[in-house]
């Protein structure tokens, strides 16, 4: 016999602001019909305004890769010649908070206690005029860049017995982009699901600290946080009760971590 089981959002917090580029960004897409030019790595686009975006399951994946490695997640899932980590009990769910943040594969044989509790929005190529400054998008349009929007940064493979290069075309956003708005959604279900926000923090941090997209290592893709406000909305009403910020970066917001979540607590009304 089934047992009835009863779930229940409590609310939800929305994490809003803009995503700077602080070196140039590569977020692979199609090299084929999206591909604008002959350049061999093409970066992705909205194929209806042909603007570079950075898509949500990137930041979602790479937030929940670099949480994996720092609370030691046994990888014991492979897709292709990826190693990524899948709670495998009830137990291991609970032991690693990347399962409840960010979430496990349906096919799963143990009892998951709530949904995902994140969500992650594609993030476009600021497009608003602010304080008599020109957007992103304007601005990257008025300066001459290699593609539009884009530059084309030069690498080359180095033969190490002959010296030999062959080089590579790669299409980056360059630096000092911003992609906005930004918008982060963590559902509340369970009462100690508030320390979740704390370790989506955790995981910000980690990929700031790290690079977004592709080619890292040799300098390309890292980010910053910035301008962030928090907003709550409980179910019960469904309405904002509240909004914390702006915090102009991810260190100024994480300062304010402990008065951030008695103040989600408070207004929910949740355990502590």
């Amino acid at each position: 016999m089934n047992q009835e089981k009863t779930l229940t959002l409590i609310g939800r917090v929305f994490i809003t602001g803009q995503i700077r580029t602080v070196t140039g960004l590569h977020i692979g897409g199609s090299p084929g019909a999206l591909a604008i030019g002959n350049v061999d790595n093409p970066v992705i686009r909205d194929p209806v305004t042909g603007r570079p975006y950075i898509p949500g399951s990137s930041l979602k994946g790479k937030m929940r890769s670099l949480a994996e490695r720092v609370t030691g997640a046994p990888q014991n899932r492979s897709i292709g010649n990826v190693n990524i980590h899948v709670a495998e009990d009830e137990k291991q769910y609970e032991e690693y908070w990347v399962n409840p943040l960010f979430g496990v594969p349906g096919e799963v044989k143990f009892n998951v206690p709530a949904p995902t509790r994140l969500i992650v929005r594609d993030v476009p190529l600021e497009d608003d005029e602010r304080k008599g400054e020109q957007s992103s998008a304007r601005r990257l349009l008025s300066v001459r860049t290699d593609m539009p929007y884009t530059e084309v940064k030069w690498e080359a493979a180095i033969d190490r017995v002959t010296s030999a290069a062959v080089p590579r075309p790669l299409e980056r956003v360059p630096a000092d982009t911003v992609f906005a708005p930004m918008e982060l959604v963590l559902n509340l279900y369970l009462g100690n699901d508030v320390v979740l926000l704390g370790h989506l923090f955790t995981a910000m941090q980690l990929l700031e600290d790290d690079y977004l997209g592709g080619q890292g290592s040799r300098g390309s893709g890292k980010v910053r946080f910035e301008e962030l406000r928090l907003t709550i909305k409980r179910v019960k009403v469904y309405e904002v009760l509240g909004e914390m910020g702006p915090y102009s970066t991810l260190a100024d917001l994480i300062g304010a971590k402990d008065e951030i979540l008695r103040w989600v607590q408070d207004s929910l009304d949740v355990e502590k």
